[in-house]
């Protein structure tokens, strides 16, 4: 068949569901796409830089100049952290100088970022008993940066987590140093110094909280003599053990900072100034601003004017990530940003005088992208571009349909199945976290099967984030009982009317890693219905293997 432009266009044929013949190969999986782990911005040259993760490299983390796709780092590096076990923050740069933590051993290094840098490490070496992450500089003196720093010396093995020791320190990487600063809580993130280095702010939360469950923003005076951080006035300025949760303090002048809190519900913003916590806007919005904070470095918001009262901020709503333009002095309802992004995590300023952020983000059919946005001088939001998106494999992705979870069979070189009424076989993916989110960005792994016939069918079970506070403690108490019957649910809903034709229930099969290996374990031995999936498959999913009991009659 040709087109009108003489082109030759091929005729879309039928087969089987889950038979189709698809380019999208596992290397696509493994190499389609370098997955962002992170973003930052020196705030004294405004360049940007990423963490890049590399699975062709043996899972390595390289720190890569973002304008001219240069890696700071040799092949020996690996800029990532074991801290709080899911890491993030890894590294930080200022005025020019890149301080990172290398895998290997658990120490910190600073680099040069111009050509030619050569790491040299910063702190002591541990024999890998120390992590670090998280790093706040002190404005004044860049060499001094504060930190969270994870003791494993009772816990040499592994074996006794309870054992391990967090505090927040100060490295000294002119005397290659490290010493204590705040000690007492389980758990720590977040430190951030204010813009003129007076003041320091910091999370902290205790066992069996997670931060997402209950934890206090902390506030304190600072003073620095002969190189030796001390702090007083130490306060608790927002956050409750186990009731609210506080999290992604950054300050935007020296008298304002702003965080997000779940006293209304959900994760709303809030300022503190001159003393006081307030609201940032005047009535709550049933939407959450950020992510439960169980990975470090994330940032939801950027302040995006050189006066401080206007941020960029992301928010979840309906499965995905908006983009919202506040001002944080009137009050006023949000502002949308019209954009295509489906899934940021961070975003942060490059230039208030350009009226720039930037974020990582991928769109429902395009990869990952470090993008660009710049606002008008007027900061009309629609006015707002976006700029430096990779480029993209098109035609054979499949876009959701229903709220984030449904993928159908998707290939343009197919038109349905040739057997008359079939309904396509279906992967029910199950996120970890537990309290994570399954976006609706592009990935390949849900693509290699969506081409080829299957369904795809993501399932942000009770618990998830995105949703408020009260839905992510649908799952407290009851993990192993929601998170599986809602799995077992939604299946069963969409292989019915008026979604009969959506999947094929008897031909469905479930997976997931870490807690989603947990739920797909449980859903397949102690569930409402474990003959609900024809078959499943758990990655590192937590559990514990018992030996068959002998039993003699």
């Amino acid at each position: 068949m040709q087109t009108n432009d003489g082109m030759l266009m091929s005729i879309p044929i039928q087969a089987p569901y889950g038979t189709w013949k698809s380019p999208i190969s596992a290397d696509h999986i493994v190499k389609g796409s370098k997955p962002i782990a992170e973003l930052l911005v020196d705030p004294i040259t405004n360049k940007i830089y990423h963490v890049e993760s590399r699975p062709a490299e043996d899972g390595r983390n390289a720190l890569v100049e973002t304008e001219t796709s240069r890696d700071l780092t040799g092949t020996q590096w690996n800029v990532r952290t074991g801290v709080h076990e899911y890491g993030g923050g890894a590294v930080t740069v200022y005025g020019g100088i890149a301080y990172f933590s290398h895998y290997g051993d658990g120490r910190v290094y600073s680099v040069d970022v111009n050509p030619g840098g050569i790491p040299e490490a910063v702190t002591p070496d541990s024999n890998s008993l120390h992590r670090f992450a998280d790093f706040s500089v002190y404005p004044s003196n860049p060499q001094l940066m504060v930190a969270i720093m994870e003791d494993h010396t009772n816990d040499p093995t592994g074996e006794t987590p309870s054992q391990v020791v967090n505090t927040l320190c100060v490295i000294d990487a002119a005397a290659k140093s490290v010493s204590p600063l705040v000690s007492g809580a389980d758990f720590y993130s977040s430190a951030r110094f204010s813009p003129d280095g007076t003041r320091l702010v910091w999370l902290q939360w205790f066992h069996p909280d997670m931060p997402w469950e209950g934890s206090e923003l902390m506030h304190a005076d600072v003073t620095v003599v002969d190189g030796k951080v001390s702090l007083t006035h130490i306060v608790s300025i927002a956050g409750v053990p186990s009731k609210i949760s506080v999290a992604f303090p950054s300050w935007v002048d020296n008298d304002t900072l702003l965080f997000t809190s779940d006293e209304s519900g959900y994760q709303n913003l809030y300022k503190f100034t001159g003393g006081q916590v307030t609201p940032v806007l005047l009535e709550p919005i049933t939407q959450d601003f950020s992510q439960p904070a169980w990975t470090l470095g994330w940032s939801p918001y950027a302040p995006i004017d050189e006066t401080g009262e206007h941020i960029l901020c992301t928010a979840w709503k309906d499965g995905r990530t908006v983009i919202y333009l506040v001002n944080i002095l009137s009050r006023a309802p949000p502002q949308l940003v019209e954009s295509s992004f489906v899934a940021i995590d961070t975003i942060r300023t490059v230039s208030a005088r350009s009226r720039q952020a930037v974020f990582s983000s991928p769109k429902v059919d395009g990869d990952n992208a470090i993008i660009l946005c710049t606002l008008p001088p007027s900061l009309d939001p629609t006015g707002a571009e976006f700029t430096q998106q990779l480029p993209l494999l098109k035609g054979h992705h499949s876009n959701a349909l229903i709220h984030v979870v449904y993928y159908p069979p998707n290939n343009p070189a197919y038109s349905g199945s040739s057997i008359p009424d079939e309904s396509p076989p279906c992967v029910v993916n199950v996120h970890g976290g537990p309290t994570a989110l399954e976006s609706q960005a592009l990935n390949w792994k849900k693509q290699y099967f969506t081409s080829r016939g299957w369904a795809w069918l993501d399932v942000n079970y009770g618990g998830s984030s995105g949703y408020g506070r009260e839905y992510i403690q649908r799952l407290a108490g009851k993990w192993g009982i929601v998170d599986t019957e809602d799995s077992i649910n939604a299946v069963d809903i969409l292989s019915k009317e008026p979604y009969n034709n959506y999947l094929d229930a008897n031909r469905s099969a479930i997976r997931g890693g870490s807690a989603g290996g947990y739920t797909t374990l449980a859903t397949l031995s102690i569930s409402s219905n474990a003959a609900a999936f024809a078959a499943g498959a758990s990655s590192y999913g937590i559990s514990r293997l018992g030996r068959p009991r002998q039993v003699h009659a």
